[in-house]
């Protein structure tokens, strides 16, 4: 973060390293549309086919201004009419041109075509993206900026940074199926329960219908693990569902949210909150289909219309939790790493680091104005009350374990 602020290099680097692998990937659709090898093995052997054998391998390797000058040349060979000389391989890059040409006049058709891809290609700005991003990778500065994400882990977009996101993935999955089943066991305790005055299932990954998404802005869509109940009248044995109805509506009982630490559940805690804003737009007399991994299922809209909007009423912790299978930690953070990391991104804290890295005097006062601006500006709310909702997620969580303990009891 500092180098980013000291050095113009190296916020230009890492802006376009942000789309950098999108851009990469975009030439590389293109120019296998004309020169994928098994596209070129149907040709005759020619010094075409090997400049665009060579094109090919360029773009694949990540050679991006050798790619451009292959392509330039390959775009001058095709846009001159001189004459055809000599049928001999050609050494020269001259020779390579006119050899070109002869290759491509007995096809106008397919001339014009490649004409127009490589045009195309050579002015696309993801080309011009791509060198200048291979340039600065030449600056010292930019080395040692790579050199330190190097050291905190793979880059983004490399193959281990995607394996260690299949991982975490996979285990979220595992994670929400076990909470999914001790939360499905309980269900079917509770309904074979005859004094129980409603029937209850369990759904997972439950997306809200987009008439009540409509304008939502950073807010949860999708919920993990949700418990859902119906006044017990006669029900199929098989599907759960009201016998002579397609789908009966449901009402929410409880909506879980499964995380892979308390601090992700800190962080997501905003985002919840304003999901279940969205939910209690339903109009209460109607009835909406939510999909789900199971299928569809229609929830009342009473019931969404119901759900609480804020944690300082007393039923909150009753429609909503957070799960998690890693223990709690013994000291709670003071502060999470988002709210760490937006302290160390203000300007003023990485002008005092920058001044530290060049060993210029400081003083801890020089720091004041990030500590005003918390108590002040509306865009620092959630770091000034990242403790408190610290505390109120703790409230909220249980352990996977617990949840398979109730079954016990």
């Amino acid at each position: 973060m500092v180098l980013r602020h000291r050095y113009a290099a190296v916020r230009e680097h890492a802006s376009l390293q942000a789309q950098g692998n999108k851009d990469a990937r975009d030439l590389r659709s293109r120019v296998s549309a004309i020169a994928h090898p098994g596209k070129l093995r149907q040709q005759e052997p020619s010094p075409l086919r090997d400049t665009l054998s060579r094109l090919y391998g360029q773009v694949s390797m990540g050679a991006w201004a050798e790619a451009a000058e292959t392509g330039r040349n390959l775009l001058a060979g095709l846009e001159t009419q001189a004459d055809c000389r000599g049928d001999s391989r050609p050494d020269s890059r001259s020779d390579l041109r006119s050899q070109t040409r002869c290759d491509l006049r007995s096809d106008p058709q397919s001339n014009a075509e490649l004409e127009h891809s490589l045009r195309r290609l050579l002015e696309d700005p993801a080309l011009a993206r791509l060198q200048r991003l291979s340039a600065l990778a030449q600056d010292n500065e930019v080395q040692q900026y790579l050199a330190l994400w190097a050291a905190h882990g793979p880059r983004s977009g490399s193959a281990e940074a995607a394996a260690q996101g299949a991982g975490a993935q996979q285990r979220g999955a595992h994670v929400e199926a076990k909470v999914a089943q001790a939360l499905d066991a309980l269900a079917a305790q509770l309904n074979r329960d005859g004094s129980q005055p409603c029937i209850y299932r369990v759904v997972t990954a439950m997306q809200v219908p987009a008439v009540l998404v409509d304008s939502a802005e950073r807010a949860k869509t999708e919920w993990d693990v949700v418990v859902l109940r119906h006044p017990k009248t006669e029900v199929s044995k098989d599907t759960g569902d009201a016998v002579g109805t397609v789908s009966p509506p449901w009402d929410i009982c409880l909506l879980v949210e499964v995380k892979a630490s308390p601090d992700a559940a800190t962080t997501d805690y905003p985002r919840l909150l304003r999901g279940l804003q969205l939910l209690t737009k339903a109009d209460p007399h109607s009835a909406y289909p939510f999909r789900k991994t199971q299928g569809t299922v229609l929830i009342r809209g009473a019931s969404l219309h119901a759900l609480p909007t804020t944690d300082v009423l007393a039923t909150f912790h009753e429609a909503v939790l957070y799960a998690s299978d890693t223990p709690a930690d013994s000291v709670p953070k003071p502060l999470g790493a988002a709210s760490r990391m937006q302290l160390l991104s203000s300007t003023t804290t990485l002008d005092y680091a920058s001044r530290l890295a060049t060993s210029e005097a400081v003083d801890m006062h020089d720091l004041e104005p990030v500590w005003q601006a918390l108590l002040t500006d509306p865009r620092w709310l959630t770091v000034l009350n990242q403790y408190a909702t610290l505390r109120r997620v703790r409230e909220l969580m249980v352990h996977v374990a617990d949840l398979e303990a109730l079954l016990e009891k």
